[in-house]
Formats: structure tokens, sequence, C-alpha cells
């Protein structure tokens, strides 16, 4: 009687695992490429989160330019509050309803329904606006 090794007789685990491969390999790889392309596509890295990144990069840009129109506008008023004595006069007449000596300010209620609240030229004792 001849005894039979396990490896004669039978095919072992690692052979099963070798022939299950080599049949469904195409399958696996099949696979594993669907999921990288999930992956760009969906991933945290991928092509929807890159176009929401840029499309913030945008807006966050559009912020940066209008800050920059407003400090541009503000830089002006400021340049012309130091230097122009006519802007400093017209804010001390508008907003701050001053007046120059011998001068009246008569102040006049806006019609009722109308919704501006402009300023109101002040009056000179000979009868003329003044001029800001």
């Amino acid at each position: 009687m001849t005894r039979r090794t396990a490896n004669e007789t039978s095919p072992t685990f690692v052979e099963h695992l070798g022939e299950f491969l080599r049949r469904n390999l195409s399958w696996f790889v099949a696979l594993g490429l669907a999921l990288l392309l999930l992956q760009d596509v969906f991933g945290n890295h991928g092509v929807l989160a890159m176009r929401r990144s840029q499309q913030e990069a945008r807006e966050v840009q559009r912020q940066i330019n209008q800050m920059n129109e407003e400090n541009r506008q503000l830089e002006e008023k400021v340049k012309a509050l130091k230097t122009d004595p006519q802007a400093i006069e017209r804010i001390a007449r508008e907003e701050m309803g001053l007046a120059r000596p011998g001068e009246y300010i008569f102040k006049i209620p806006p019609k009722p329904g109308d919704g501006s609240t402009a300023a109101q030229p002040t009056s000179q004792p000979n009868g003329q606006a003044a001029q800001p």
C-alpha cells in the first residue's frame, strides 16, 4: 500500500486561491478601476470638490475686489476731507446742520409718503440757497 501525500491527492488552499484569482482577475481589475473612478469624481480631492473650491475662490475674489473698491473710495473721501475745504463745509452743513454766522437754517419736513430723507439746503439772509 502506498501512501499519498496531501499534495498529490487534492489541490491545496494556495492552488485553489491561485486558480480563483486567475479566473476572476478581470473582475477584480474592473472593480478596482471603478473604485478609483468613483474616488476621482466624488472623493475629498475629486472633480466635484475641485469645482466647488474654484467657485468658492471666485466668490472670495469678487468680495476682495469689492472691498478694494470700497477702500479706494474711502481713501478718496479721506483725502478730500484733509485737503478740500468745500468737502469739509458740505459735511458740516449736510450732516451736522451747521451754518455760517448770519445764516438761517430752515428744515422742511418731507412730504407724507416720500421715503427720501435728503438734506434740505440752507437759506442765507438774502434768500439764496447756500453753496456747499
